[in-house]
């Protein structure tokens, strides 16, 4: 599919992250065809910082600017760009990281009057200091600090994409002096991501050094930005969390890549996309054919998470919500929604696990709601060869909260779950222990909330390659992670990290896939005569496997961006956004 308006190019470009190998990959024929990406990437980077001291009200030949710069293009950008600064007045130094610089870069900054400061005794720059002791180089990396903390704006330009695990050397030291160490930056949410700190401010180049560029993670020293900006395509650092905080406000400079066959490594969903998933009433429609979710939430030790699960998949626009709990559950769901139906019945879907108490939780051997969730979960347990094909016919289910002990150790993708850190790492630990067991082989370190926090990404990725489970981890950006994608969704304000804000994500996911697959009818793959051959009974229940699953992760991505903001009326998707 072509996206000719710069519109529609636009959004799609800002709501799809590509690795560094893809982005390479793209840039290749702009460059052969002598595209001057570094001349246009300089060009922005410049006109960006200036932007920066303009806003503090600040005039460039009243500034002082540290340009980081590394030896590859990543700092030959910067150079260019503090060259273009320097020569409007602004006094620049730059600290060399590396034992090299951008040739034409450095030339540049030379002839617009820049400085420069050499930190690596085996350094071979031109008309620079090299060959100085240990001492030496000790005392310079502190001047360097020294200097970029007393400056106005720090241009971070030490890595490209194309660096993978943490900073060494002399650019870990200097991250480790001026920014944070494996840490997220502990900051108030504030609108459009705009800095509440002080002087320097940080203006990063592509991507901030030290973040995991593809996975988002934050493996060791970095430099958190005031603002990135990002050159021909989003990369994953920049909308997956924690390193997505570690960027600031982003800002994207198209190349004009070729994106139309290519596949993003993240596509980013907002609350525009809610629509999509809402199924509009037909004219023959009644409450049995707009979708039946069917709720086992709630407890007697927590019933109002009942009330909660039961109220947001009714404002979902599903046709009726049924429900299945203890007495005191059932009078407050029915207090709040008459219209409920309470017992058994035909559903379109399940959500089970919210406000039920964990096993660990003392007094809940006989709790009602999870011997009942303990049934039900049965008839989605598939074995080593997948040999319960009726599993692939349950309808969707969404494992929440103190459900998430009770799963079988592989599952069909159309179960989601949708853990927080903490229950990721006990699900993890719990599936990890199995696994290692079948396998003979050593166990796995035990996983903290932490650990998680810290690498959603790869966490969420193991819990779905573990149980086949479409996993939905819940956090400041949710993450969705099915058989062959990854979504990520966090525009939302912080103010909805509160108590009950799961339950609710819980029962909007349940609605939504309530109102899925075609008259709600279950996965409607024809059965196979049985003289069929194998392999093509195989293939049938491949299919069906996998459209499940990519059901699924639509759906519970569309419902991590509808319970992130009130949702707009349906509507119709904007022009050349793509569909899955």
């Amino acid at each position: 599919m072509e996206y000719t308006e710069d519109a529609d190019r636009r959004e799609l470009l800002l709501h799809s992250a590509y690795d560094s190998d893809t982005v390479r990959a793209m840039e290749r024929p702009l460059l052969d065809k002598g595209v001057p990406l570094m001349r246009m990437a300089a060009q922005a980077a410049a006109h960006m910082a200036a932007g920066m001291l303009d806003d503090e009200d600040l005039a460039l030949e009243d500034t002082s600017i540290v340009l980081l710069a590394g030896a590859g293009d990543n700092g030959g950008d910067g150079l260019f760009a503090a060259a273009a600064l320097a020569q409007e007045g602004a006094n620049v130094t730059a600290i060399a990281v590396g034992r090299s610089l951008h040739e034409a870069g450095f030339a540049s900054f030379v002839r617009a009057g820049g400085k420069v400061l050499v930190l690596d005794p085996a350094a071979d720059i031109p008309g620079c200091a090299s060959g100085f002791s240990a001492g030496e180089a000790g005392e310079r990396l502190q001047t360097a600090i020294a200097v970029a903390r007393k400056s106005h704006l720090i241009i971070d330009a030490m890595t490209g994409i194309g660096i993978q695990g943490s900073l060494r050397g002399i650019p870990a030291a200097l991250a480790s002096a001026l920014g944070l160490d494996g840490e997220a930056p502990d900051e108030p949410a504030l609108p459009n991501r705009e800095s509440s700190g002080d002087f320097p401010l940080v203006l990063a180049v592509d991507t901030p050094s030290g973040v995991g560029v593809n996975d988002g993670s934050l493996p060791g020293p970095y430099i958190p930005a005031t603002v990135t900006v990002t050159f021909g395509a989003m990369k994953p650092c920049a909308v997956l969390p924690p390193a997505t905080f570690a960027c600031g406000r982003i800002e994207l400079l198209d190349f004009g890549f070729d994106i139309d066959d290519k596949d993003p490594d993240v596509e980013v969903v907002d609350n525009s996309f809610a629509s999509d998933a809402v199924r509009l009433p037909r004219f023959e429609d009644s409450k049995y054919s707009r979708g039946v979710v069917g709720l086992v939430t709630g407890s007697q030790r927590y019933p109002s998470a009942a009330v909660l699960t039961a109220s947001a998949a009714a404002r979902a626009n599903t046709g009726m919500v049924r429900y299945l709990g203890p007495e005191r559950a059932q009078n407050m769901v029915l207090a709040a929604m008459p219209e409920a139906v309470i017992g058994k019945g035909h559903v379109q879907s399940w959500v089970v696990g919210s406000g039920v108490p964990e096993a660990s939780v003392e007094g809940t051997d006989g709790d009602m709601q999870r011997d009942t969730i303990a049934a039900l979960l049965k008839h989605y347990a598939l074995g080593s060869e997948d040999e319960n094909k009726d599993a692939y016919d349950m309808p969707p289910i969404v494992v929440d909260a103190g459900a998430l002990d009770l799963l079988p150790e592989r599952v069909p993708g159309q179960v989601v779950i949708t853990p927080h850190a903490g229950e990721m790492a006990k699900l993890l630990n719990r599936f990890e222990t199995a696994a290692s067991t079948a396998e003979h082989a050593d166990s796995h370190e035990p996983y903290t909330a932490d650990d998680v926090r810290l690498n959603p990404l790869a966490s969420a990725k193991r819990a779905h390659e573990l149980t086949g489970a479409t996993v939905l981890l819940k956090g400041a950006v949710t993450i969705v992670v099915d058989e062959d994608h990854v979504y990520a969704s966090g525009s939302a304000p912080a103010w909805l990290g509160t108590a009950g804000a799961g339950d609710v994500l819980a029962g909007l996911t349940g609605a939504l896939l309530a109102q899925s697959l075609n008259g709600l009818n279950g996965y409607n793959i024809i059965p196979s005569p049985a003289e069929e051959p194998d392999s093509l009974m195989d293939m049938l229940e491949d299919i069906k496997r996998k459209k499940a699953a990519r059901k699924a992760a639509k759906l519970a991505r569309m419902a991590a961006a509808k319970g992130e903001a009130a949702a707009p009326a349906a509507e119709e998707s904007p022009k050349g956004k793509a569909k899955k």
